[in-house]
C-alpha cells in the first residue's frame, strides 16, 4: 500500500482483558508480521497500561515508537495503535468509536462473557471502523447499524437505542402480515 502523508493510518486495533489476554485484535501493519510478535507487543502493551487509571478518559502514551490510545470499559481493555507521527485526535476519535459501538451493540453490558458470546458482532464493527489500517467510520450508532446490517434495508436504530437482530427480526414480520392485511381490508 503506497503511503500517502496525508492519510490517517491505525496500526492495530486490540480489545483484551483485564489479564491481558487476546479477545479481539486486528493488525494493519507489517510491524508485527507474526502472531508471537504480535502477543508479545500486547503483553508488553498489557504490562505499560493495565496499572493506570484510564476508566473515564481515555489516555494517550508512546509506547515502543507507537502513539497508543486506551481505554478501560468493565473488564475490557480498548486500544488504538498509530504511528509516532499520527494525530492523537485522529486515533482518539477511532479509540471513541470502537468502545462505544461496541456498548452499543451489546446493549451497555461491555463485560469479557458478552464481549465473547457476541464476538461476530464485535469483529464486524472492527471492520467497519478500519479496514487495512484506513479509517472508514466514526460514528458509533453508523458501525452498530452496518454491523447488525441494518442498514441495508433503510432501517436504522429507534430513538430508545438498538433493535436486536430478533427484534428485528420479528418487527419485520408484523410489518408484513400488517401491510398484508391492509391490503386484504381495502379490497
Amino acid at each position: 500500500m503506497a503511503s500517502d502523508p496525508t492519510l490517517p493510518i491505525v496500526k492495530s486495533l486490540l480489545l483484551l482483558d483485564s489479564e491481558g489476554k487476546r479477545i479481539a485484535v486486528k493488525y494493519y501493519s507489517s510491524d508485527w508480521p507474526s502472531v508471537p510478535s504480535q502477543s508479545n507487543f500486547e503483553k508488553s502493551l498489557w504490562a505499560k497500561t493495565n496499572r493506570m487509571n484510564a476508566r473515564q478518559e481515555a489516555e494517550i502514551i508512546m509506547f515502543d515508537n507507537y502513539i497508543v490510545v486506551y481505554k478501560y470499559l468493565g473488564d475490557l481493555m480498548f486500544y488504538v495503535t498509530g504511528s509516532q507521527d499520527e494525530n492523537e485526535l485522529i486515533l482518539y476519535s477511532v479509540l471513541q468509536a470502537f468502545f462505544e459501538s461496541i456498548s452499543t451493540l451489546l446493549r451497555q453490558q461491555v463485560e469479557k462473557k458478552t464481549v465473547l458470546e457476541n464476538l461476530d458482532l464485535v469483529l464486524l464493527a472492527m471492520d467497519e471502523i478500519v479496514d487495512g489500517g484506513i479509517i472508514l467510520e466514526t460514528d458509533p450508532q453508523m458501525i452498530a447499524s452496518r454491523a447488525t446490517m441494518r442498514g441495508a434495508e433503510g432501517e436504522g436504530p429507534t430513538a430508545t437505542g438498538t433493535v436486536g437482530l430478533a427484534e428485528q427480526t420479528f418487527s419485520k414480520a408484523f410489518a408484513q402480515a400488517r401491510e398484508h392485511l391492509t391490503k386484504s381490508l381495502l379490497r
